[in-house]
C-alpha cells in the first residue's frame, strides 16, 4: 500500500489498548483495527496523541506499528507517528516505521528546547531527506509548545518536503491559510484533528479528518464525510451535531482529580471497552482511571448516540 496523494478521508488516530499491567494488548488492538476497517475508514494513524505515544516505550511503539501494519495487510495505508524531542531521535522512529512497513510518518516539531522556525524547517528537511517515507507535519502546540507557521508549512510543501498536515492546533485562521495555499499544491493533504468541526473543515477545502472519537464511532465519521462530499449539508450537519454530543463523554472525568488527557483518553477507552472492542480500559501511567460513576457517564453518552 502507498499513501494517496493527497492523504484524505477519515483517518482515525488509533488508541493503544493496554493490559492491566500496561503492556500493549495485541489481541484487543487487532479487534480495534477490525472495528475501524468495518466502517470503511480511509487510513489509520498509529502513535499519535490518542495512541498515548508519549507514554509508550520504543519497544511498545514498534510493537504497535508492526501489529497494525501486519493486521491491515495492505488493505489501506498506515501512518505512523515519529514523535520525539530531537531530529536524531525522530529519525530512529522513522527507521522503525519503515522497517515495520508503514506508508508515511507523522512528525511534530522538535520540543523540550526552544526551537527557531529555521530549525523546525531544517528538522523536517532532514527527516524527509534521510527517510524513505512521505512526511506529514503534525501541528499540536498544546503538546510540543510550538505552533507551525502556515507559511513555513506551505513552503515545505512546495519544496516536496511535506506530503500533508495534521492540524490539531485549534488555530482556525492558520488552518484556513494552509487550506487556501494547498489549492496550488495538488499532492498535499490538509487534515483536521478536530472532532467537532469536520464539516466546517471540509467546507473550507480540507481533505479529511483525524478525530480521536472515530475510535468509538468510526461509522459516524465516515457517514459525515460522505454526506459532506455528496453535498448533503443538512445530513452532514445533523451527523456532526450527533458526534459533538457524543464527544461530551470527555467531560465525565472529574477535573478536581484528573487532567484533561486522563479524562478524554479514559473516556475513549472506556467506551471501546463498553462496546466490547477492547478487553481493558486502562490508560498509561501516570494517567488516572475513570471511576465506576464516571464509567456510567460514558455509558450514558453511548446510549444517547445509539451505540450501546
Amino acid at each position: 500500500m502507498t499513501l494517496p496523494a493527497p492523504p484524505a478521508g477519515v483517518i482515525p488516530p488509533v488508541c493503544t489498548p493496554l493490559t492491566p499491567d500496561r503492556e500493549v494488548d495485541v489481541p484487543s488492538l487487532r479487534r480495534l483495527v477490525d472495528h475501524l476497517l468495518d466502517a470503511a475508514v480511509d487510513a489509520l494513524f498509529v502513535l499519535g496523541s490518542t495512541s498515548e505515544v508519549a507514554f509508550l516505550t520504543d519497544r511498545q511503539r514498534r510493537l504497535v506499528t508492526e501489529t497494525v501494519v501486519g493486521h491491515v495487510a495492505g488493505r489501506l495505508p498506515v501512518l505512523a507517528g515519529a514523535v520525539d524531542m530531537t531530529t536524531s531521535r525522530v529519525l530512529d522512529h522513522v527507521a522503525a516505521a519503515e522497517a515495520a512497513g508503514a506508508d508515511a510518518v507523522v512528525v511534530t516539531a522538535p520540543f523540550y528546547t526552544r526551537t527557531h522556525p529555521a530549525e523546525i524547517a531544517r528538522h523536517y528537511r532532514l527527516v524527509a531527506e534521510r527517510g524513505a517515507l512521505p512526511v506529514i507535519a503534525y501541528d499540536i502546540p498544546v503538546a510540543v509548545h510550538t505552533k507551525l507557521p502556515a507559511g513555513l508549512v506551505l513552503d515545505l510543501a512546495a519544496e516536496g518536503v511535506l506530503a500533508g498536515l495534521k492540524d490539531s492546533s485549534g488555530d482556525l485562521a492558520g488552518f484556513r491559510e494552509v487550506v487556501t495555499g494547498a489549492r496550488d499544491l495538488p499532492g498535499f493533504g490538509v487534515l483536521t484533528g478536530s472532532e467537532l468541526l469536520v464539516d466546517a473543515a471540509l467546507a473550507l477545502g480540507a481533505h479529511g479528518a483525524v478525530p480521536g472519537l472515530a475510535n468509538v464511532d468510526p461509522h459516524g465519521y465516515v457517514r459525515l464525510v460522505r454526506r459532506c462530499r455528496s453535498g448533503d449539508l443538512e445530513g452532514a450537519r445533523a451527523e456532526q451535531e450527533r458526534l459533538c454530543a457524543l464527544f461530551g463523554m470527555v467531560s465525565v472525568g472529574d477535573p478536581a482529580r484528573m487532567g484533561g488527557g486522563s479524562a478524554a483518553l479514559g473516556a475513549f477507552k472506556t467506551a471501546l471497552h463498553l462496546r466490547g472492542v477492547i478487553d481493558c480500559p486502562a490508560t498509561a501511567e501516570p494517567q488516572i482511571p475513570l471511576s465506576p460513576e464516571e464509567t456510567e457517564g460514558v455509558a450514558t453518552f453511548l446510549a444517547g448516540a445509539g451505540l450501546l
